[in-house]
């Protein structure tokens, strides 16, 4: 029998199909994904409790981070494709700890995010996600489905930015050993925060890309500094030589996400969803005390319709309110919003280097 599948591109419509990639896995029970090597620990996070039992007993099921320490999840030789991630730890430090992935041995990384953030999760606050390629689980189960494919390597780390020990991290990353199509292009993911957004400026996710490829999705973290509907900004896709003007150009914030009229639902109150490809999951109110402003996540993802570029994309979007909330005398008030945004897309290496330094002060939750 003849098998010619390389066990990537999974859906219900092939699963029965056979193929020769390898399966592996990497956690902190096996922390080079070897064959045979799962489950050997003799010490780890879990070893006093397994202190009656010994190897083989859940001695080492989880990490603790030093201050300022980068550590590595993965290093993986390829080629192959991370499959799944599934990742926890306390929402204290979902904002301090960097995500980084690096393909192939490139040294500037593809992906830089905040963790909680890549996983939809900007603010610190458990939120449950029901999409296809993110879905977050009580109480806090981070799981990612992006397809990443690489040639060569993956190195995945997490940077802890804070002065104090991040403990008991839990991750199991998996993925397969198999052929990679010439076509098949690398994951990325970049996050950027403007806060406060300066007055009539626009909100920049997405810059300095070259190279060929397709956009593949958006989640916003956004704190609203004004009274009143804030969503009336439009988010514009220039593209492969665009300049004043771009390709694509949105109707309004809540129309990208996929919603209408506010987010209003019943009358008075937003209407929190989450989709397979669209959602606002979560809306932080005020409570008359510690928390002052409106807060609100939303994700768009673009696994059916990805925005596909051959030389270069940038992405923006506008902060837009109304300066009178009466029907007749209403105009259009640029904000001065704060709003944290991830972007996912695939291209084409090498990449233009994202160029970021991140600090805590950029990144921590005010």
């Amino acid at each position: 029998m003849q098998i010619n599948f390389n066990g990537l591109d999974m859906g219900l419509g092939n699963l029965a199909r056979l193929s020769n990639a390898e399966s592996r896995s990497i956690s902190a029970e096996n922390f080079t994904g070897e064959n045979s090597k799962g489950g050997m620990a003799v010490d780890g996070t879990g070893a006093v409790y397994a202190r009656e039992l010994g190897q083989g007993w859940k001695i080492s099921p989880s990490i603790h981070i030093q201050p300022k320490q980068v550590v590595t999840l993965a290093e993986i030789e390829g080629p192959g494709a991370i499959k799944h991630i599934w990742l926890t730890v306390r929402p204290d430090f979902w904002r301090c700890l960097i995500l980084r992935v690096y393909w192939d041995g490139e040294e500037s990384p593809s992906i830089e995010v905040p963790l909680g953030d890549f996983f939809c999760n900007g603010w610190g606050e458990r939120c449950n996600i029901n999409s296809l390629p993110v879905a977050v689980n009580p109480a806090g189960g981070f799981n990612c489905f992006w397809e990443m494919p690489f040639r060569k390597s993956a190195l995945i780390t997490l940077e802890n930015l804070i002065p104090l020990e991040v403990r008991s991290l839990y991750y199991q990353i998996d993925y397969v050993l198999t052929e990679v199509p010439d076509d098949l292009a690398y994951f990325h993911a970049q996050w950027r925060r403007s806060n406060p957004l300066p007055y009539g400026k626009v909100h920049t996710l997405l810059d300095g890309v070259r190279g060929m490829g397709h956009y593949t999705g958006t989640y916003i973290a956004w704190g609203v500094n004004n009274s009143g509907w804030w969503g009336e900004g439009e988010i514009k896709f220039y593209m492969d030589g665009d300049k004043e003007w771009p390709t694509i150009c949105g109707t309004g914030t809540e129309d990208y996400f996929g919603g209408a009229w506010n987010f209003e639902h019943p009358k008075g109150e937003y209407g929190s969803f989450s989709t397979p490809f669209l959602g606002l999951p979560q809306v932080l109110k005020p409570d008359g005390l510690y928390r002052s402003q409106q807060r609100f996540g939303m994700y768009r993802w673009h696994v059916m319709d990805p925005i596909r570029f051959k030389r270069d994309l940038r992405v923006a979007i506008q902060a837009l309110g109304w300066a009178n909330q009466a029907w007749d005398e209403r105009h259009y008030l640029p904000l001065k919003d704060d709003i944290a945004s991830t972007v996912f897309w695939y291209q084409n290496e090498p990449h233009a280097p994202f160029g970021k330094d991140f600090t805590i002060r950029e990144v921590e939750i005010i």
